[in-house]
């Protein structure tokens, strides 16, 4: 089976609020406890994988009952995240998206290990994202339109040393041939004046965070 988008449901925080974001057409991979919080919530991951070292015997029964297909490895010999797993295997099929689910939370390693996965994402031509209840994080390294997605804030972030030829279009504060270093918080707490902004730059990989509070 092939899909525009591959969505990835992972072991961070989620909500059922986050689920309504899968669409029917989407491929599903459940990380580890991700994919029985899929079938949990009704929904049949295409491939469960991990180490399964955070389910039970009984919910590991319902993982490899209620998936397509179960890809289990060693929690010991293993060198790679449950997460970073998934996206490999994701990054194969050569989609034109990938949402990443779940892949923030209480585990700062973690998460910035996912956040920095979406380098990847950029040298193989693949729109990468991580959705959690309180952000939508993209990366680019040339250009993008961003719609607002009802968060409070845009906010832009380098993360290569430093990031040449920013243009912002359609936030109340513009940006025109900037640059912004590693460190600096020049690209915090922006707002969208339009429903779509445009991103670009000239070198360097750009995050852009949408946020709102808790």
């Amino acid at each position: 089976m092939s899909s525009d988008r591959i969505v990835i449901v992972t072991g961070g925080q989620m909500s059922p609020a986050l689920l309504e974001h899968i669409e029917d057409d989407d491929f599903l991979i459940g990380a580890d406890r991700g994919a029985l919080y899929l079938i949990e919530h009704g929904l049949t991951p295409h491939i469960a994988l991990g180490d399964f070292d955070s389910v039970t015997k009984e919910e590991m029964m319902v993982i490899q009952k209620n998936s397509g297909e179960v890809w289990s490895c060693d929690p010991i010999s293993k060198d790679l995240t449950d997460t970073e797993m998934a996206f490999n295997l994701a990054i194969d099929r050569s989609p034109k998206q990938i949402l990443i689910i779940g892949g923030t939370g209480t585990r700062m390693d973690h998460t910035l290990a996912n956040i920095q996965m979406l380098v990847r994402g950029v040298q193989h031509h693949i729109d990468c994202s991580i959705l959690d209840l309180h952000n939508f994080i993209t990366l680019t390294g040339s250009s993008c339109s961003l719609v607002d997605r009802g968060y409070t804030y845009v906010s832009i972030l380098p993360i290569t040393h430093e990031v040449t030829g920013i243009h912002l279009e359609g936030f109340q504060y513009p940006l025109h041939n900037a640059t912004v270093k590693l460190g600096q918080s020049l690209g915090i707490s922006n707002r969208f004046l339009d429903k779509v902004g445009h991103v670009s730059i000239e070198s360097g990989l750009l995050l852009i965070i949408q946020s709102k509070d808790a």
